[in-house]
This record gives C-alpha cells, structure tokens and sequence, in this order.
C-alpha cells in the first residue's frame, strides 16, 4: 500500500527481457537517489511510476536495485519497457503520515498526456483517461498518475475518453518525474480505491445475494 506521495526520482538504466518469447516479461535495473535503499531489504515493495513492484537484487551502497516485471504488467503500463526517469515510493508503514490518498499500487489504465504547461506559478495538467475509467473519476476527487496523488479541478466526458484537468504546484513539478512528461506520453493511472468499493457496492442486486447459499457446498 502507498499514498501517491514521491519520495525519490530513480531512473531506468537498464532493461533486459528475461525470455525470447512474448510470454516472458523484463528485468529492469533501477538507479535510485543517494541513501534511498538504506532501508529497504530484498522482497520489499516500491511503487514505480505508480506499479507496485518487488525488489528483486539489491546494492543499497550503490543506490542500485531490479525487479522482475510480468509481460502482464507491462502489457497493462506504460513506459515500464525502456530507460528514462522514474517516480519512486517506498510502501506504506504503519506510522507513516498519509499525506496523499490510500494508493494500491495497481494500474486501472493507462493514460495520455494532452497539456502540461506553465499558468501563473503553477502548471496545467491535462490527461485524457480511458472512457472506462471516467465513472471513477470526479471533481476534487483523488487520481494517481505516474503514482503521485493529484486532486482532480475538472472532468469533462465525450464518447472516446474522459478529460481530467489537474493543477500541479512548483514543488511536484520540481520533485517528481511529471515535469519531464511532454503532450502525447502516457502515463500510468489508478483510481481513488473508495470509489472502486462504492461502484461495486452499487452494481450488486441486495435481494440477490441475500438468495446466495452461505455455504453451496452444503446443498450441492
């Protein structure tokens, strides 16, 4: 679990694919910021661009560490397949602040870049969403993007995606790999996780499931 708040930018300096055939995913080696692995231990959990992935070799001293993505992941993320400037988060502990939203670490889709650009001291960041997505999504409600927790300023539907204004402060830019992103990119998105509970509370027949056997194979 995380929260969508950027504790380090790393980067992708190497991909290797772990087989010849599409089935086989890569193994990508992750340099991260002076003094950012000192405790982090094999196994544990970073969040990359807003995947949640598991750390597989580890050199704290040189800041350096891999993990093994899925050709799954890669087919359902963007930008997890090539060299370039990552945002990076260590999971959630129990006593950490929550300073952003409650962030799983799985993407729902991926997005594209349609404006980032500066307005007064801050910046205007537009992203069109999948048009799966767009019932998830809501004014002032919570999105990750890239995994940093963003609060939405607009919402605009059409019939092929769904139009998501955001206003990014100096400071995100300046400390997350957002400010590099340019029209056209995609990026990784994951919804607010309480409205994915709410629509499927919402999708349930009640009368339904009080018909569903506690225990079918009891009455089989």
């Amino acid at each position: 679990m995380f929260t969508g708040i950027i504790t380090g930018v790393g980067r992708i300096t190497d991909v290797r694919a772990l087989g010849q055939e599409l089935g086989h995913g890569v193994q990508l080696r992750i340099q991260a910021p002076p003094g950012y692995l000192d405790d982090v231990g094999l196994g544990d959990s970073i969040a990359i661009n807003g995947a949640c992935m598991t750390v597989t070799t580890l050199d704290a001293a040189a800041s350096g560490f891999t993990v093994d993505v899925s050709a799954e992941s890669l087919a359902r993320t963007a930008a997890l397949d090539r060299s370039g400037a990552v945002n990076l988060e260590k999971a959630l502990r129990a006593a950490d602040r929550l300073g952003g939203h409650i962030v799983s670490g799985h993407v729902d889709g991926v997005g594209r870049v349609l404006r980032l650009e500066p307005v007064g001291e801050s910046w205007h960041f537009e992203v069109a969403a999948p048009r799966a997505l767009a019932k998830y999504l809501a004014y002032k409600g919570s999105i990750t993007v890239n995994g940093v927790s963003l609060t939405v300023n607009q919402v605009r539907d059409s019939a092929d995606d769904c139009r998501v204004d955001i206003n990014l402060i100096p400071h995100t830019v300046e400390h997350t790999a957002l400010g590099g992103l340019r029209a056209g990119d995609a990026v990784n998105l994951e919804i607010d996780l309480i409205a994915r509970y709410v629509e499927r509370m919402l999708s349930i027949d009640p009368s339904a499931a009080r018909s569903t056997p506690s225990n079918p194979e009891a009455h089989a």
